[in-house]
């Protein structure tokens, strides 16, 4: 039997499933990426694929908070475009 892994939203701070979220890291080369695998090296925060949601953190700047960059603007874009 598999554990149930569970993270907590970056922005709603709200604990869920692994697979209902979104994944984006900051590799170690400073690049930033959406990791569908779940498995990418660098800082990850985690983003619930809910649009309201992504839209909240967008105008918070939450993934700049998170993972200590200036824009990530496209980010947010991109994974609007992944819930379609």
């Amino acid at each position: 039997m598999q554990k149930t892994i569970t993270r907590i939203c970056a922005c709603s701070r709200v604990s869920y499933n692994r697979e209902s979220m979104f994944r984006v890291v900051k590799t170690p080369n400073h690049e930033i990426k959406i990791d569908l695998t779940y498995k990418l090296q660098g800082r990850g925060a985690y983003l619930s694929k809910d649009k309201s949601i992504i839209l909240n953190a967008k105008k918070r700047h939450i993934l700049e908070k998170n993972l200590k960059v200036v824009d990530c603007q496209n980010i947010y874009d991109e994974l609007l475009d992944l819930l379609k």
